[in-house]
């Protein structure tokens, strides 16, 4: 069955990707709107991109929102170090034209969770969690019908991308990390651990290059210029596609394996503020609140990619 998904995102180039396989994808998922939030970048741009890249799509037609601009409790963290000051640096892309909708994201996502049955609607968080944790403290009625959360944050092993101790989407805003895992909705996560098996290769952005369509050479210069970081922090031959991994899961589950563990999130220590303190051994006897990634196929993963994305 097509699953209803509402994208919850801060894009950023992987963001972009993981919007881009969504609408390509309409026989697995429907994107019912795109919700943009602060993190990679601020929200006003992070609500420009998000309609920048449905334009690219050719789906005008998908609502785009803005929700939180903040974090609940602290000051926002952004990673233009990465992405750009845009957030999508890399090919020159003109201004958006379709409209940004008047209402907030977070009223979007409340909304929608209230006017569908129970259990059909499944948010995918790209970003921070500021607007799923705004819109459960605001209307907790709405997390028993969610039908699942898939998001990609987090690590336990590997640990730390912004952080020795945290990755970046829980670090931005771990209060509202911490009200998504204690929310009782089902969890499925793509931790770092994982989505650092899912590298670009050169074979395999030049896979979207050969496409010979805009979308594809696109995506090829985003990966150019996303990949830069990470081959130099890491010594890698590529960079992890991270925000896609949560789109493929939903369209190809057999791609990936995890583990149902109990996950906690630090929001007391300076020191590893943000971690995702998963117990990934069982080693104490809190119950279990996600399923927490840990391979991919690989070769899987980026077939699905390189198909889909040549749809566009």
């Amino acid at each position: 069955m097509t699953r209803k998904i509402i994208i919850d995102t801060d894009p950023g180039q992987d963001d972009a990707v993981a919007i881009l396989l969504a609408l390509a994808s309409p026989e697995e998922v429907e994107v019912l709107g795109i919700t943009a939030v602060a993190g990679n970048v601020p929200l006003p741009l992070t609500q420009r991109n998000a309609r920048i890249v449905c334009e690219l799509a050719g789906r005008k037609d998908i609502p785009v929102f803005a929700g939180c601009d903040a974090p609940l409790h602290r000051k926002l963290v952004t990673a233009e170090h990465v992405h750009g000051k845009t957030g999508l640096d890399g090919p020159q892309l003109p201004d958006p034209t379709m409209p940004l909708q008047d209402r907030h994201g977070v009223d979007f996502i409340i909304e929608t969770l209230r006017s569908h049955a129970p259990g059909t609607v499944t948010l995918c968080p790209l970003g921070p969690l500021t607007n799923i944790a705004t819109a459960f403290r605001r209307a907790p009625d709405i997390v028993d019908r969610v039908q699942q959360i898939v998001l990609m944050g987090g690590a336990y092993f590997e640990v730390g991308n912004i952080t020795p101790a945290a990755e970046f989407n829980i670090y931005v805003d771990p209060q509202a990390a911490d009200i998504v895992f204690k929310s009782g909705a089902e969890i499925t996560v793509m931790p770092l651990d994982l989505t650092h098996k899912a590298l670009t290769t050169a074979d395999r952005v030049e896979a979207f290059r050969a496409m010979g369509t805009h979308v594809g050479k696109m995506v090829a210069e985003w990966t150019d210029f996303f990949e830069r970081f990470d081959k130099e922090k890491y010594g890698s031959e590529g960079a992890p596609l991270h925000d896609p991994c949560v789109i493929a899961y939903l369209i190809r589950p057999n791609l990936f394996a995890g583990r149902f563990v109990n996950v906690e999130i630090e929001t007391g220590s300076e020191l590893t503020l943000g971690m995702t303190v998963a117990d990934w051994w069982g080693v104490t006897d809190r119950a279990p609140n996600a399923t927490f990634m840990g391979s991919v196929d690989a070769a899987g993963f980026f077939d699905l990619l390189t198909d889909r994305i040549a749809r566009l």
